[in-house]
């Protein structure tokens, strides 16, 4: 190669270098611009839950007073709007956590996380007389408390959605190369197979207003296994049951 070549060349792979060097400077400093944003995002979440959630007790504590002191009064509905809004502030909160935050996956025993879900769900389990069942669960990469809240809303839309037999709910695995494959399955109402993507918008509800809920559940429970580097996906038949899928990260 002449000396012209050869120069004509070197300009050519510096100009790359150039070009390159700057592209990474440019993702750093999104990637920067990013994380300031969902820090602030996160804190704006945290801060106005906290104050909605201080004036919606002191509606409750007033319209209770209120109820005592005049019993003929008609408030039921104003601390059932108390409780709902309530319930969709945390949900709310919840779903903001389980995208942002500055969590590490660490390794997880699932068995402990299926104990912590079903002290949560404790009252529910019990109310509706259900019956939860699972296989040996492994340790996965994941957050302990993000995953008990995962299993906890499945567990609870299992025994909410139930049918006329009482509610049995079962939780199983199964290793897949790097990742291992969760499932919760139930004898529950099941779900059109139409609609198996749209259980999984925001505020999306499929049944009436029988059944209470804020429609982010389930969106919560993809943001918490997206966040993991997983899938989460369902298969159901109506009036024999749903089964959900999700997949996380080995431990190993």
């Amino acid at each position: 190669m002449d000396s012209s070549n050869r120069r004509r060349l070197e300009g050519q792979i510096e100009s790359l270098r150039q070009a390159l060097d700057a592209e990474t400077r440019r993702r750093l400093q999104l990637e920067k611009r990013l994380e300031r944003a969902s820090a602030e995002f996160e804190e704006f979440v945290s801060t106005a839950s906290h104050n909605l959630r201080e004036s919606l007790r002191a509606v409750a504590s007033y319209s209770e007073l209120l109820g005592e002191a005049h019993p003929g009064l008609y408030l039921s509905r104003i601390q059932d709007g108390v409780a709902a809004m309530q319930s969709l502030l945390s949900a709310i909160v919840d779903y903001s956590a389980a995208s942002t935050g500055d969590r590490q996956p660490s390794r997880t025993d699932m068995e402990a996380v299926l104990r912590q879900a079903l002290l949560g769900a404790g009252k529910q389990v019990r109310d509706a007389s259900a019956i939860v069942t699972h296989d040996p669960l492994p340790a996965v990469m994941g957050d302990f408390e993000t995953l008990a809240k995962l299993l906890g809303q499945l567990i609870g839309n299992a025994i909410k959605f139930r049918g006329t037999l009482p509610p049995r709910v079962h939780i199983s695995c199964k290793r897949e190369n790097l990742e291992w494959v969760f499932w919760v399955q139930d004898n529950g109402l099941g779900i059109d197979p139409a609609f198996r993507d749209r259980v999984f918008g925001v505020f999306k509800r499929l049944h009436g207003k029988e059944y209470p809920g804020n429609g982010l559940g389930l969106a919560l429970c993809k943001k918490a296994i997206e966040w993991h580097g997983g899938r989460i996906w369902m298969e159901s038949t109506p009036g024999e049951g749903s089964t959900f899928y999700f997949t996380l990260p080995a431990a190993d």
